[in-house]
């Protein structure tokens, strides 16, 4: 049986979650008689905690408005959700607060988790990498998501349950070098054992996942980021694209995202500025085509259609309708 000063604490969570609680319903979630929760309550009450009794048929116990309630109490997934959101919001420039005032956030409540706690946390974060381009992000289960981070940060083989888009379910074996929250999504990437390739997850497709003996090294180049979004840009579509644009990296960028095209940079000769305009090799991959023009047209630079003809065809065809309604009165 839970310990009276375990009952008193959880009868503070369950005010402090909002609400008016009826002496019925306290009495149910704590495993106690009514007038049980009412002596809990005055224990409260001396321990300067402002709680209300409300009179009435929906009458009960609540917390004052407005306070400002110590000591603040998260289980596991409650802390994991805080503390992702602070680094999510500070990363991706979200945050309406100063930068200090997050990380300051962030380390009180730190101070105040379980150490087994704590220690998980700040595995996850040192395995965790963002992209440039932030959104909503979904919901992965937290146990999957601790356990892999736990995995990439002692380089430990991880049996992941997965179910790819088409509804197909297998269980893998992954070395993973990192995880990675993109476009509202969260990603693990790492070498699938069974077939020794690069691979990229989606975590909230992944059922279950549990450390298995032994390790492995993590490969020198990219990084975790840079690898996902190289995996989107060279994933397996209908039409291979490849083009040569004359402008800025960063021009090329602005339109063409890391995550859609993958940009050969050329070594610049002797004496030239990186930021000197010249021509560039752009590949990508596409299911589709008919996006691709309006998007070159953006450029604004002049470029070169390697392959597909297809696209050559799309490409003129949009030239002539711009080019017709130009010439309309």
């Amino acid at each position: 049986m839970p310990r009276p000063t375990a009952r008193v604490l959880t009868l503070l969570e369950l005010l402090q979650s909002g609400g008016t609680r009826t002496v019925a319903e306290l009495a149910g979630r704590l495993g106690v008689e009514g007038r049980t929760v009412r002596r809990y309550v005055h224990q409260l009450i001396d321990l300067d905690v402002p709680v209300e009794s409300v009179r009435g048929r929906y009458g009960g116990y609540r917390l004052a408005s407005g306070y400002r309630l110590p000591p603040l109490m998260l289980s596991d997934d409650e802390a994991l959700a805080v503390l992702l959101g602070l680094v999510a919001g500070r990363r991706s420039g979200l945050t309406t607060t100063e930068h200090t005032a997050s990380e300051t956030a962030s380390a009180k409540i730190r101070r105040v988790l379980p150490k087994h706690i704590a220690r998980r946390l700040d595995t996850l974060l040192e395995a965790l990498a963002f992209t440039d381009q932030p959104g909503d992000f979904d919901t992965p289960d937290a146990g999957v998501l601790l356990t892999i981070a736990d995995a990439v940060r002692h380089r430990r083989p991880v049996s992941i349950r997965y179910t790819d888009r088409d509804g197909r379910h297998s269980e893998r074996t992954l070395h993973a070098y990192g995880v990675v929250a993109h476009a509202g999504r969260w990603y693990v990437t790492g070498e699938d054992a069974r077939i020794a390739e690069d691979r990229t997850f989606r975590l909230d497709r992944i059922a279950d996942a549990r450390t298995l003996p032994g390790s492995f090294e993590a490969p020198v180049g990219a990084g975790p980021a840079q690898r996902v979004l190289s995996g989107f840009a060279t994933a397996g579509y209908r039409h291979e694209v490849t083009l040569r644009v004359h402008g800025t990296a960063g021009q090329i960028r602005a339109h063409l995202p890391a995550s859609v095209a993958s940009l050969e940079e050329y070594a610049p000769v002797a004496g030239e500025d990186r930021a000197t305009e010249r021509w560039l090799r752009v590949e990508l991959r596409a299911e589709r085509l008919d996006w691709l023009p309006p998007v070159l047209a953006s450029l604004d630079r002049p470029f070169v259609i390697e392959r597909p003809d297809e696209l050559r065809d799309l490409v003129t065809a949009l030239a002539g309708r711009l080019a017709s309604c130009a010439r309309q009165a």
